[in-house]
């Protein structure tokens, strides 16, 4: 549609029918497209499995299929899910998939998820194909001028079929319809990927009473894991004042008494002493220091974000890049959530990654936080190998944000979390 009339100039429509703007938001329709037709595809094979196992079903042999067809038709819906949620507003997965046929006859999530996998496996199919013949005419019509004499007499035509070219004018005319092609790219295929999406944003989003259901599961476990990740944190400083501080005060202790008993007898071996007490005390004290900017960096209170992982950084025994853009201050949790994730991340690189460099990447979109760790290093990392991942993993649902790991063996390894900034 055309710029508000009431839009300032330079204001958020201008800025969208700005060439630049209308090629990223081509391209990036295009994509979202192409992503379209894949799950469509899928779509298409998974009607054909749901036809057949219905077919089956009515002379009685196809029962044993049905749990397995459901799920194939609950997969697909999920991977649609997890599409559109890339492009706009978060789509969550349904309840549990039912069993039996009588229960998914009954399941309003699977009757909304067959009507969108018939919707998307046809209309949605032919979207895509539409959308991805679109450039292919750009680029066709477009140099047609340059080999149109390579074929065959009566086959040189556009794109569309006609007018058959004789002539080097009629060549010309036919690549002026590749600039028809690109506008068309251009404005339509916004509106093509619109509405390729438009029935799974009103078919597979949960019934209110089931998302209900999931948002309290989700919230119950997201409490468990602030409690896990509380009494982990306790532990660990714990450990920390025990092992560490503990220990050396105890030692400044014994030697404060032996000081004390052999200052009249040896005051030479009294001052000797109270050296060593000395430095254990120093010792003590800068154990403590390090516990506490654990709980919370002092500069990540006093400063901002963006310092305190300067200075993390600069303290990792691999170098590492900062990236941050954090216009203002989130949340103190927040913040001291994304320190811990960078911290956690920069200790695994530094102890089991073997990397050579590693980036720390944060960037404030709307009301989300995302911290991007990425190291060059041997990849295979695992949540479950004990890393710290878990605990990342934990702090960051704590939250209700969601960790993404990628680390396929030779690397490279990325983990990045997604959190909401509170005010």
């Amino acid at each position: 549609m055309p710029p508000d009339e009431h839009d300032p100039p330079g204001g958020a429509a201008a800025r969208r029918w700005a060439p630049a703007a209308r090629v990223r938001l081509s391209v990036d329709a295009l994509e979202r497209l192409v992503g379209g037709l894949g799950t469509a595809v899928l779509a298409l094979s998974t009607l054909a499995l749901l036809t057949v196992t219905a077919l089956a079903c009515l002379v009685g042999v196809g029962l044993p299929a049905v749990p397995y067809a459901l799920r194939a038709l609950r997969a697909v819906a999920d991977r649609e899910r997890d599409r559109l949620s890339r492009a706009g507003p978060v789509i969550a997965a349904g309840l549990p998939t039912p069993q039996t046929l009588r229960s998914a006859v009954a399941d309003r999530t699977v009757r909304r998820e067959a009507r969108w996998l018939v919707t998307h496996a046809t209309l949605g199919l032919f979207l895509g194909l539409l959308g991805l013949t679109l450039p292919i005419n750009v680029l066709r019509d477009g140099t047609f001028p340059l080999w149109w004499r390579l074929l065959p007499a009566g086959e040189a035509t556009s794109a569309l079929g006609f007018p058959v070219v004789t002539d080097t004018a009629g060549a010309l005319g036919v690549g002026l319809f590749g600039l028809g092609w690109l506008a068309l790219v251009g404005y339509a295929t916004p509106t093509l990927a619109r509405l390729q999406e438009l029935p799974g944003r009103r078919l597979l989003p949960p019934d209110p009473d089931a998302d209900l259901v999931l948002r309290v599961a989700e919230l119950t476990a997201t409490r468990a894991a602030a409690l896990d990740a509380h009494a982990a944190e306790l532990r660990r400083i714990e450990r920390a004042l025990h092992d560490g501080t503990q220990n050396r005060i105890v030692g400044v202790t014994v030697l404060l008494g032996a000081a004390r008993r052999a200052v009249t007898r040896d005051p030479a071996g009294a001052d000797a002493l109270l050296e060593r007490a000395q430095r254990a005390a120093e010792d003590a004290l800068a154990e403590l220091r390090a516990v506490v900017r654990g709980i919370l960096p002092p500069v990540l209170t006093d400063r901002s974000l963006p310092d305190a992982l300067l200075s993390l950084a600069a303290t990792c025994p691999v170098p590492a890049r900062v990236d941050a853009d954090v216009p203002g201050r989130c949340a103190a949790s927040v913040e001291a959530t994304a320190y811990f994730v960078a911290a956690e991340a920069l200790t695994n690189v530094a102890r089991h990654s073997g990397a050579r460099r590693a980036t720390v990447t944060v960037r404030r979109v709307a009301d989300r936080l995302r911290v991007t760790i990425v190291d060059d290093g041997r990849g295979g990392a695992d949540e479950r190998a004990g890393s710290g991942l878990s605990g990342i993993r934990r702090r960051a649902e704590a939250h209700d944000g969601k960790l993404t790991l990628t680390s396929p063996p030779g690397g490279p390894t990325t983990v990045e979390v997604d959190l909401p900034c509170g005010s």
